[in-house]
């Protein structure tokens, strides 16, 4: 018998850039009896998962660890420095690398840009020539605190040009699985599980080089992100402490339901770009102004005036959650996820509940503008090859 205190919860439509939906495929793996951590039957499991992302990440090893991706962050700035790193901040995360640098008690040499502008070639050139000890370059792929994309390719190039033994470490969590990440001068490779792979936080992953595997493998530093001690075990199919095993047979259910619906991960990056190009022509159609100067396929950030607002009637109104803005960008923007898989009808139905949020706000008249632009947007040949 229910309780007079129970509450029911109805479930909203969750547009979040993390954590994103969990799809029933997914949450049925993950449903499965749970198994220890320390047997034939998960080493198994880790060992499928391990290969696949190690094809993924196009690295040479990776490490699964059981933190978010700020954990990951930590044992990367930890294991591959002692005294000076560069770092980008043009965003909430890009920030966050410097805040741990500081906490370590590194020089934190820090190139601050307004959220919505990327880094270039140029500034990291000056930091460079001024500071010939830097020992790693930090940076996002892209910057989700304002959906921005970086010039990854072109900085990492520059630097590994420049100094081949500075190390660089790449926050690919909002690029893993939404694209082509280039690993050709990266040494380390952060991702995460709450973001494209669709399963609930708690999964960080590290891709390494083989700089990296032979730097840990020679100076063993930390406890619990003990890179080498990882390496070493993982090897094995095993883990030095606790595994996340849940999210990890949850991310073998993603790699399985790509492989079930006959598909292949470049079909995802292909359906993710589409969809972010068709999403932010619509959103400019109906009035509104893409937030970066150079806008990520993980994400459509808007800047608006009526943010809050939007945000406020698209969950009152229409049980939609979607993300506002961090800090200095708190009731400024608001951001809709494009990472995973989602399907069409349910980006249709938030925009055309955005477009109806702004009559409701008397900002502009409903006139089905958002939609039909969406969907003019989309390439049907691009769709139809990837059975759409």
């Amino acid at each position: 018998m229910e309780s007079k205190n129970t509450k029911i919860i109805t479930q909203s439509l969750l547009f979040t850039p993390g954590p994103t939906p969990t799809p029933e495929y997914i949450r049925y793996a993950m449903a499965q009896p749970t198994l220890h951590h320390r047997t034939s039957e998960f080493e198994s499991v880790f060992a499928n998962v391990r290969e696949k992302l190690q094809t993924l990440l196009g690295m040479k090893e990776v490490l699964m660890i059981a933190s978010s991706g700020t954990g990951a962050m930590e044992a990367c700035v930890e294991s591959f420095s002692s005294k000076k790193i560069l770092t980008i901040n043009s965003g909430k995360f890009g920030e966050r690398f410097g805040q741990i640098g500081r906490a370590k008690g590194l020089e934190v040499i820090e190139i601050i840009n307004e959220w919505d502008t990327p880094a270039s070639v140029d500034m990291v050139q000056e930091q460079l020539e001024k500071h010939k000890d830097i020992e790693c370059i930090c940076m996002q792929i892209c910057e989700s605190a304002g959906g921005l994309s970086h010039p990854y390719k072109e900085i990492f190039e520059y630097v590994k040009s420049v100094n081949d033994n500075i190390i660089v470490i790449a926050d690919g969590i909002t690029a893993i699985g939404v694209q082509h990440v280039d690993t050709t001068n990266i040494d380390l490779l952060i991702g995460g599980s709450q973001k494209a792979f669709m399963l609930p936080p708690g999964l960080a992953f590290i891709g390494l080089s083989d700089r990296a595997i032979n730097l840990i493998e020679s100076n063993s530093k930390g406890y619990y992100f003990n890179l080498s001690k990882e390496l070493k075990n993982q090897r094995k199919n095993t883990t030095a402490y606790t595994a996340a095993t849940s999210i990890i047979i949850g991310l073998k259910g993603y790699f399985d339901m790509i492989q079930h619906f006959n598909m292949c991960i470049e079909d995802i990056y292909e359906y993710t770009a589409l969809i972010a190009n068709a999403t932010k022509k619509s959103l400019e159609s109906i009035g509104l102004h893409i937030y970066p100067k150079v806008s990520a396929n993980s994400m459509s950030v808007v800047d608006s005036m009526y943010a809050k607002d939007i945000i406020s009637v698209l969950k009152k109104q229409y049980s939609i959650n979607i993300a506002g803005g961090q800090d200095r960008l708190k009731g400024k923007i608001f951001r809709i996820n494009h990472m995973g898989y989602i399907p069409l009808h349910e980006i249709s139905f938030v925009l055309n509940a955005i477009e109806l949020s702004l009559d409701i706000l008397n900002v502009r008249k409903f006139d089905s503008v958002a939609n039909m632009v969406f969907f003019e947007n989309l390439n049907c040949q691009a769709l139809k090859k990837l059975g759409v």
